[in-house]
């Protein structure tokens, strides 16, 4: 009998059976994001490549990709925080027609400086991650038209979506860029080719965004009768992910603008997101994803489909583990669940650059891809839980927001290292600031027992006595930094 249940008990358990019964808008907002992501990726497996073809520097590689992603810090908030106001459909209408338009512009033109305007203004990503207004707004609309007690297996898939569409434009732009040159072409000429592909992409993107229905846009700010509402789902996404639930707080009143609009509590939880993972968002944008193209590309001397396949293997592993990190957090915690992965992913991303031989450093790669990304769903889902509904869009904003400006300066740095035969320098480095924000974050929660909260004593909670408002300020500050972990 239970090898009967046995199909439905693991569809329950990986999230698929709450897929299988979400509605059109949530199925397009997934597809969407998809094809996005195949963009991203195939533009990013060529982008340090392309502008090395057209003779640039190492160190102006660098600085286009600081800028850029400088440029998409201010661009990004500001749609993100009108987006509501606006409307949701019209920010990614108006988001992927911008897509369209840096393409046709890295197809066309040479110039150094209006490259850089174009990915400043439009929207290339130089890491092959989110860039952009879209993640924002879509993971807001998402906790909208899903339930609390299944929002963070929704966003495990919208997770995994997105690491396979970018594992397949790795993939298909580097088996292209390959035929096209076997044919002829010559380099510069083949990687003209995707971007007019990532043109065409996002024009099919604004389509699609098109046809979501009005239940995607932001709704009237709750009555003061919802606020219990609002506690109801943050408490129902902690149960089940196990971590202990914050008291409810007085409501606050609507502010005149997207920030104050955000309650106290809000803010105190994201200036302590802010500064808990500015060094390790710093990290990741000293190796971002087409930086470490570049670097084997470099080293080996990898054939374009070769390297394509292999940058694509690792970012298919990368959605395997993704998939289970929402049933991995159901049952160790957020905090385990980020450290316990992320740490490792760090170790191996310091490693990358020792081996002299091909085989070994793709196996440190895949093992760094395996376990880097479980903590995006859990961060995800308890974004959207922590924070009252009418909050979400402009929280989520800043956050992706100061991520993005924290990296910046990254790829600047590892520029001018490789520029000075250093290249290796930038991968022990930013290993060493992940790990060290890792074991600063467990630190951190050791003596909040956050990891066995099934196990919890009466005595830790607000029925013991102790004062409330500092418990749940002790609350607040646990839930802040282990959201801190999440953020990659």
């Amino acid at each position: 009998m239970r090898l009967n249940h046995l199909p439905s008990k693991i569809s329950k358990e990986l999230g698929i059976t709450t897929l299988l019964s979400s509605g059109r808008d949530t199925y397009l907002l997934l597809l969407t994001r998809s094809i996005r992501m195949f963009a991203y990726g195939s533009s990013t497996l060529i982008l340090a490549l392309y502008f090395s073809a057209l003779g640039h520097s190492d160190t102006k590689i660098g600085l286009f990709m600081t800028l850029t992603l400088i440029g998409d810090v201010l661009i990004s908030l500001a749609l993100t925080f009108v987006a509501d106001a606006l409307g949701r459909r019209r920010i990614l209408v108006l988001g992927a027609l911008l897509m369209s338009l840096s393409g046709a512009i890295f197809a066309s033109v040479e110039n150094y400086w209006i490259l850089l305007f174009a990915a400043v203004v439009g929207v290339i990503s130089p890491s092959g991650n989110e860039i952009g207004p879209f993640r924002a707004v879509e993971e807001s609309t998402l906790a909208q038209l899903s339930e609390p007690k299944t929002r963070s297996d929704i966003f495990a898939w919208y997770v995994v979506v997105g690491t396979l569409g970018t594992a397949g434009g790795s993939l298909g732009c580097g088996w292209m860029v390959q035929r096209l040159q076997s044919d002829g072409w010559t380099a510069v000429s083949a990687y003209r080719a995707i971007f007019w592909i990532y043109t065409i992409i996002g024009f099919l993107k604004a389509g699609l965004t098109l046809l979501l229905s009005p239940a995607c846009e932001a709704q009237p700010a709750p009555k003061p009768i919802e606020e219990e509402t609002q506690g109801e789902e943050a408490e129902a996404f902690l149960s089940n992910t196990g971590t202990p639930a914050p008291a409810k707080v007085p409501p606050t009143k609507k502010g005149k603008n997207a920030f104050s609009q955000i309650s106290p509590a809000s803010r105190l939880i994201l200036l302590k997101l802010c500064g808990l993972f500015f060094f390790d968002s710093l990290a990741s944008g000293m190796v971002p994803f087409s930086l470490i193209a570049f670097y084997m590309d470099r080293k080996f001397g990898m054939a374009s489909g070769t390297l394509g396949t292999v940058m694509s293997s690792a970012q298919f592993v990368s959605s395997i583990g993704n998939i289970f990190a929402s049933s991995i957090a159901k049952r160790i915690g957020l905090v385990k669940t980020m450290v316990f992965t992320h740490l490792p992913s760090a170790i191996f991303l310091s490693l990358l650059p020792a081996p002299r031989v091909l085989w070994l450093t793709i196996v440190f790669l895949v093992a760094r891809a395996s376990l880097a990304s479980m903590d995006q769903a859990p961060r995800s889902a308890f974004l959207s839980a922590i924070v009252k509904a009418e909050e979400r869009t402009a929280v989520m904003g800043i956050v992706n927001t100061v991520k993005t400006l924290s990296q910046s300066s990254g790829p600047l740095i590892t520029g001018v290292l490789a520029g000075k035969g250093r290249f290796w320098i930038a991968f022990v480095v930013a290993g060493g600031l992940k790990a060290g924000y890792d074991l600063g974050m467990l630190t951190m929660f050791v003596n909040l027992r956050i990891e066995g909260e099934e196990h919890r004593k009466p005595a830790q909670t607000a029925s013991s006595g102790d004062d409330p408002v500092r418990l749940r300020r002790e609350s607040i500050d646990s839930i802040d930094d282990e959201e801190g972990i999440e953020m990659k």
